[in-house]
């Protein structure tokens, strides 16, 4: 994404194995051939270390006494993502073994050197130099035997091939969320807002699907460090809140008012607070819903981590409301694809343009805004206890794509992914956030389709085209993932 007024604070990670194949019988008919593909390799991976990851190179498996010994340090070396980089044809003895024993996920690279072969010089030297594809079918067609998914590929042009790029970008972004999916510890503080059916989910089921660890916590836990906070803290958190938002004048709304000093003081506190919790409990973010005693200080803090998460959620630390554990995961998985994740849900239809408002109170990623966020504050939280201040902007102008994560009547996950667009035009002013979400063929159709697939009311929201990339995640977690269209 472009333009992060906050940066993360963790620096995306992922380690990417990569391992060439080829025939045993050329390097003995064809001298230079073996070096001239291991250069071809040494440029894929040059473009994979342009994307934040950490590359091993396993060199070149060319028969089956080497793909059985490459096996075990595949296994030992804690990857995230595998590509196999097609480097000739290939007998499928060179894949077969690690296909069937390795979990981690294998994407096969066909990239040939040349656009196409100059066919007045042609040689057979230069057709096993770009006969990058030859493999493809016998290697998937080997995976299927093996009670394996056929893997997916890259097809295309070792340079100046802007669509090959753009798939191997694509793959080390995926690397980065399977990384931290497995990695993660999410926070979950409180209960489900009362008679949210939809919201309801077994911590186990994450440990089991994405590899994370939820750590049970309190609201205290994050009270002690409320109670502690310096005034100097405070007015330290205030300044830094002001250089992200904007505080205009109210409009149209009669619960909202100017941000008052007192609300941003307690919204600043409260921040502070979220940051010592985080770091003490190590957290990569958090599911909380609670309501505390009415006027007490916990209450106070607890409907007023609003403006502090959402700019924990701009860091890298998704932070979301109503004890929506799935949607955090959601959201998890779009900020490691760098596309934002933002807490959403569908609002009031426009039938006279065909859009529906989009977005949700609570915290949202900052850094996917519409210009400058807006902090207002709310005499009221509609639906809940508490008031405060609330956050309100629109997604950037442009594409944009959901990813609601639910469970089926079987107990498992599965991901419900939407593309739309975010236009041009007014939102309400109600101190909570809202895009003009435009979806094909109609709003109508769309909502229809969608609602079908059985998600639960919430969702990520982020920007840019990414519904592919996201069903590749799910496959790739064998969890169920529908685009709806």
């Amino acid at each position: 994404m472009n333009e992060k007024p906050i940066p993360r604070r963790k620096p995306l990670q992922a380690n990417i194995g990569v391992f060439g194949v080829g025939h045993y019988a050329y390097w003995p008919q064809f001298d230079g051939l073996l070096d001239e593909l291991k250069r071809k390799k040494e440029i894929f991976i040059q473009k994979l270390r342009r994307y934040e990851v950490n590359v091993l190179d396993f060199g070149v498996v060319d028969d089956a006494q080497s793909a059985y010994a490459l096996l075990p340090r595949l296994k030992a070396a804690d990857l995230d993502l595998i590509f196999c980089d097609m480097l000739t044809y290939a007998t499928s003895s060179t894949f077969g073994v690690i296909i069937r024993d390795l979990d981690v996920p294998i994407v096969l690279a066909a990239l040939q050197p040349l656009a196409a072969l100059d066919y007045s010089q042609a040689s057979t030297y230069m057709q096993l130099c770009n006969d990058d594809i030859c493999s493809l079918p016998e290697f998937t067609g080997v995976a299927v035997r093996m009670g394996k998914k056929a893997p997916p590929c890259i097809i295309g042009m070792l340079e100046n091939d802007p669509i090959a790029d753009a798939e191997i970008a694509d793959y080390c972004r995926i690397a980065h969320v399977l990384h931290d999916l497995k990695r993660a510890r999410i926070g979950l503080m409180g209960h489900v807002l009362e008679s949210m059916l939809d919201m309801h989910s077994d911590p186990t089921m994450f440990t089991a699907a994405f590899g994370c660890h939820i750590v049970q916590t309190e609201p205290h836990d994050v009270y002690r460090h409320y109670r502690d906070v310096s005034e100097s803290d405070i007015n330290a958190e205030s300044k830094k809140i002001l250089t992200f938002f904007d505080a205009p004048d109210p409009k149209s709304d009669p619960i909202t008012q100017k941000l008052t000093q007192e609300d941003l003081y307690t919204a600043a506190k409260a921040s502070a607070a979220l940051n010592r919790f985080i770091g003490e409990k190590q957290l990569d973010g958090l599911a909380y819903y609670y309501e505390g005693e009415p006027d007490s200080e916990l209450r106070k803090l607890v409907t007023n981590f609003i403006v502090g998460n959402s700019m924990l959620i701009a860091a890298g630390f998704p932070m979301c409301g109503e004890l929506d554990l799935k949607t955090c995961i959601a959201m998890l998985i779009m900020d490691r694809l760098d596309i934002g994740g933002s807490f959403a849900e569908f609002h009031p239809i426009d039938f006279k343009e065909g859009f529906v408002l989009i977005g949700h109170d609570g915290p949202h990623h900052i850094n996917i805004a519409e210009g400058r966020p807006v902090l207002r504050s709310l005499l009221k939280y509609h639906g809940k206890p508490g008031f405060g201040a609330g956050v309100e902007f629109k997604l950037k102008e442009g594409p944009i794509t959901m990813l609601g994560l639910t469970s089926t009547y079987e107990g498992k996950f599965k991901m419900v992914i939407g593309e739309g667009e975010s236009m041009r035009g007014p939102i309400p002013p109600t101190g909570n956030t809202n895009t003009r979400g435009f979806f094909k063929p109609d709003i109508r159709t769309f909502l229809k389709r969608w609602v079908a697939e059985g998600p639960t009311h919430h969702y990520a929201l982020g920007i840019g085209h990414h519904a592919d990339a996201l069903q590749q995640i799910g496959g790739f977690l064998n969890i169920e993932a529908v685009i709806v269209r």
